[in-house]
Formats: C-alpha cells, structure tokens, sequence
C-alpha cells in the first residue's frame, strides 16, 4: 500500500470515527436524556424510539468499525426514512424542512457503505486474525 491509499485508509478512519460518534451521540441523547436534551423517547415511540436505538447503537459499531457496512447501511436507511417521512412534508429543500442533519448523515453512511472502514477497525483487526489462524493451521497440516 503507498503513501495516498495509506493516507487514504486513515482519513477515512478518522471520518468513520467522528461521524460514528456524533451519531451515537444523538442516540443517547434520544434514549437516555443526556447530552443536553430536554427528555427522553421510549424505545416503544415509533419511529423516535428506534431510530434512538439505531443511532446508538449503529454509531457505537461504526466508531469501532465492526460490522461497518452493515451498519452504515442500516443508518443510511433510517436518515433517509428519517429525511423523506418525518422532515420532507415541512417542505421541499433540506434547509426549509430542518432535514440537513438527516440527509448528511445518509449521504455520509451510504459512502462508508461503499468505501469500508478505513484504518483501525475492528473488522480488520477480526479478518488479520482470522488471516493468521487460517495461515497457522496450513502450516501445522
């Protein structure tokens, strides 16, 4: 791997962690009443409850980077549901529905989708082992 596509790999971590924490963030906020929010939804509160539980969920496994694509997917999938059902009938542009955060977060899940996590992901730590076991065990038949 050369200089850019190690560049590459780390400026994607680094985005993949930020993002995946912020995410997280707004999934406590949701289920627990913290970092400044004004009450919490009962997991049960549709479709608050479980977009809570996505948000933190999600964003706590695509910090770590485990299981990133999936979970990236599955964001992606509840910011646009969250974009289209809940901000889209305030109106027609993100900017006029208050939907920005939710189309960012989508475009921005979609592309870890695509491009994987990046550098310092759990996934890969999983896939290096799982690498040398198999190497280890070749060996040793």
């Amino acid at each position: 791997m050369n200089v850019i596509d190690r560049g590459r790999d780390h400026a994607l971590a680094l985005f993949r962690i930020v993002i995946g924490v912020l995410f997280m963030c707004h999934g406590a906020q949701k289920l627990f009443g913290v970092l400044g929010a004004t009450g919490t939804v009962p997991i049960t509160s549709w479709p608050a409850g479980p977009a809570g539980l996505i948000e933190l969920v999600g964003g706590a496994l695509i910090a770590i980077g485990l299981g990133t694509r999936v979970a990236a997917l599955i964001s992606s999938g509840a910011m646009a549901y969250a974009y289209f059902v809940v901000h889209q009938p305030d109106g027609l542009l993100p900017i006029q529905n208050k939907g920005e955060l939710a189309a960012v977060y989508s475009w921005a899940f979609l592309l870890l989708v695509f491009t994987g996590p990046g550098a310092w992901a759990l996934d890969k730590v999983i896939a290096a082992r799982k690498q040398h076991h198999r190497s280890s065990s070749l060996a040793n038949a």
